[in-house]
């Protein structure tokens, strides 16, 4: 189960929240056009509405709204205010008339305000000018949607501009469940599969069909999805748009509600560049451990120096452990033990301290030398894994790499740790470190970070990190 640290690089799969190929969001071409096309025939419902506005109300002076400036500033402030009230998202989102009515009103009035300041001494809109533009915007943007709903559904009954979707659910929930999808009129459904197609052994091959079928958004039932979360990463990365049936009033992590007819679904949005933020991180590891090892270069020189003085025995610890998808490699650590610790931890399996036993704890271990000690109260001691962050084996954050001795005791849902790349720290070191006793506890927080990941997720975990390393809390 556990690949060698010679395996052939054609079988290393890459981090789960890395980009699969290069790509962008599927079906992003359809909705730029909708958006573009709905933001010009606001555009031109607006102008004409003013000019009319202007036209036949009270007689005022004409200028301002002969401004090719002024229109340009007062469309686009418009423009973004109907996109602040969602009405250029899809399906029902765009034909809200009552939100339609808050936001025209909204940036009539600040188009007032934008006029007093272009032009401060004249009267720029009379009462008359000002409700019959107002008036006039909610009509003519009204009418606007309609006749691009109905054409839009026209041109779809015909087969174009349909998003081509998946289904994976029960077979006994497909039927109604692809009844509920066809309602919408906006998805072609290019097949369909059992729950089975997200197990481990099945993603792949899962990912592979959708990919060669160009699928946009993968619709998921809740009993399909509810003990397989962290497999949304899979497709997220793959610039595809998961959709959770409604089934339960239960909620993943990151997902928004979006409506299929009246029901709401729950929603986990692809980026429009999969894989973009985890790239980020990747090039924040490498830039900031070469500074790191570059800046704190006399501290390790030190540390080296006090640990030939302290024992007798090498500077470095050297460990194989267990990486992404289970590629061995040797993890650095300044040594705290005695030459002889892994021999003699045979001796101790009886004191361990972590209940179900996958790990190994002990408060007072006796192999920790008294400069070990105090490298681990304050983790000095894992200094040197900044070197295995540069060569890409680790990163800053992440799950810890467990030793061969942890990984074989695994149960097949612990595994899902291996799917991202190991850390220095993590959710689950700065949540307790060393007062967790039961690796069960210690997996559901690294699930949770999987499922939850971010830039800021990571930032949040550094932060705490150094709280924690300085108020020294369950170190030993």
């Amino acid at each position: 189960m556990l690949a060698s640290g010679d395996a052939p690089l054609e079988n290393f799969k890459p981090d789960l929240r890395s980009a699969k190929g290069t790509t962008i969001r599927k079906g992003l071409a359809i909705k730029l056009t909708r958006i573009a096309l709905l933001i010009l025939l606001d555009a031109l419902c607006l102008t004409f509405a003013l000019n009319l506005g202007v036209y036949y109300g009270t007689p005022i002076d004409f200028y301002l709204a002969q401004d090719t400036s002024f229109i340009l500033v007062g469309l686009a402030i418009q423009v973004v205010i109907l996109a602040t009230f969602g009405l250029y998202g899809a399906g029902v989102y765009r034909r809200s008339y009552f939100s339609l009515l808050k936001a025209i009103s909204l940036s009539e009035l600040l188009l007032l305000f934008v006029a007093f300041l272009y032009e401060p001494e004249y009267e720029f809109a009379s009462r008359s000018t000002f409700l019959l533009s107002w008036m006039l915007s909610i009509v003519f943007i009204s009418i606007s949607r309609f006749v691009f709903d109905v054409t839009t559904k026209k041109i779809r009954t015909k087969g174009a501009v349909l998003y081509p979707v998946f289904l994976i659910a029960d077979i006994h929930e497909q039927e109604s469940s692809v009844g509920l999808i066809n309602k919408e009129n906006c998805y072609t459904i290019i097949g369909t599969a059992e729950p089975s197609a997200l197990d481990r052994a099945n993603r792949e091959a899962t990912l592979q069909i959708l990919r060669d079928n160009n699928i946009a958004e993968l619709f998921v039932s809740w009993d399909a999805i509810k003990n397989r979360p962290y497999v949304c990463w899979t497709f997220l990365t793959s610039g595809i748009t998961l959709r959770i049936l409604p089934q339960e009033k239960k909620a993943l992590p990151s997902a928004s509600v979006w409506m299929i007819g009246e029901l709401p679904c729950q929603t986990i949005n692809a980026p429009i560049i999969p894989g973009a933020d985890f790239l980020l991180k990747r090039c924040f590891d490498r830039i900031f451990s070469f500074l790191f090892l570059v800046t704190f270069s006399p501290i390790y020189l030190l540390i080296a120096l006090l640990i030939r003085l302290d024992s007798p025995g090498p500077i470095f610890f050297k460990q194989e452990r267990i990486g992404l998808n289970g590629k061995k490699f040797k993890i650095w650590k300044f040594r705290t033990m005695v030459t002889d610790a892994e021999k003699l931890q045979a001796m101790l399996e009886a004191q361990n301290e972590i209940k179900d036993g996958v790990l190994f704890k002990m408060k007072d271990d006796p192999r920790v030398t008294p400069l070990g000690k105090f490298l681990r109260r304050y983790s000095l001691d894992e200094l040197p894994q900044i070197f295995n962050v540069l060569f890409g084996e680790m990163s800053f954050v992440g799950p810890r790499p467990l030793p061969v001795r942890d990984v074989e005791k695994f149960k097949m849902t612990h595994f899902i740790r291996q799917d991202v790349l190991p850390g220095i720290t993590g959710w689950w070191q700065v949540s307790g470190r060393s007062n967790i006793d039961n690796f069960e506890d210690a997996v559901r927080l690294d699930i949770s970070y999987i499922e939850n990941w971010s830039l800021w997720f990571d930032l949040k975990i550094l932060l705490k990190t150094v709280m924690v390393v300085v108020l020294k809390k369950g170190a030993y």
